[in-house]
């Protein structure tokens, strides 16, 4: 594996000189191990999949900067799962989709959620407004105190990746 510079450095050193801490570092932040022993695990994968290695100072600060971003999505993928479990408990029983269809959705939510993160935020609020509230442009052009040429734009801008999302997710 390539180091950043273009040294060779082998990953299992890595990986056997700051497992430990990382799990430590993870356990603490989280308040669980087995999530920390999860987001460890996923660290490490995320660096195979770069092909990357930091340099051996910048060690800590690389695995780090990568986790701190798990964390991020842990808590993000919770906070929707919770939502969603929590509107489904308000069907009756008869409607509740199955474990698996749940689990798709909660699947399918998460990376809408993550879609719209990567947006700007007015294209992101003008296309919620919209879409979720069902403001008017004008409406939005109001509330985000912006032109409704700007808000026809932000809501192109995020049905543009809304249907990147969907083409690439598409074999």
């Amino acid at each position: 594996m390539k180091q950043q510079g273009g040294n060779e450095v082998p990953f299992d050193a890595l990986y056997h000189n700051h497992h430990s801490w990382l799990r430590r570092w993870l356990s603490a932040k989280l308040g669980c191990s087995h999530t920390a022993a999860d987001l460890a695990h996923d660290t490490y994968l995320r660096i195979l999949a770069r092909g990357t290695m930091p340099a051996p100072e910048q060690s800590r600060r690389f695995l780090t900067q990568i986790a701190k971003g798990l964390v991020v999505d842990h808590y993000r993928r919770r906070r929707i799962e919770t939502a969603y479990l929590e509107t489904l408990s308000l069907l009756p029983e008869t409607h509740s989709p199955s474990p698996e269809e749940q689990a798709l959705t909660i699947e399918a939510l998460v990376e809408i959620d993550t879609l719209l993160h990567e947006l700007p935020d007015k294209p992101r609020r003008a296309f919620l407004m919209c879409r979720l509230d069902g403001l008017s442009y004008q409406a939005i052009a109001e509330a985000l105190n912006v032109s409704v040429s700007s808000v026809e734009k932000y809501i192109a801008r995020a049905l543009l990746a809304c249907h990147r999302a969907i083409s690439e997710s598409q074999p």
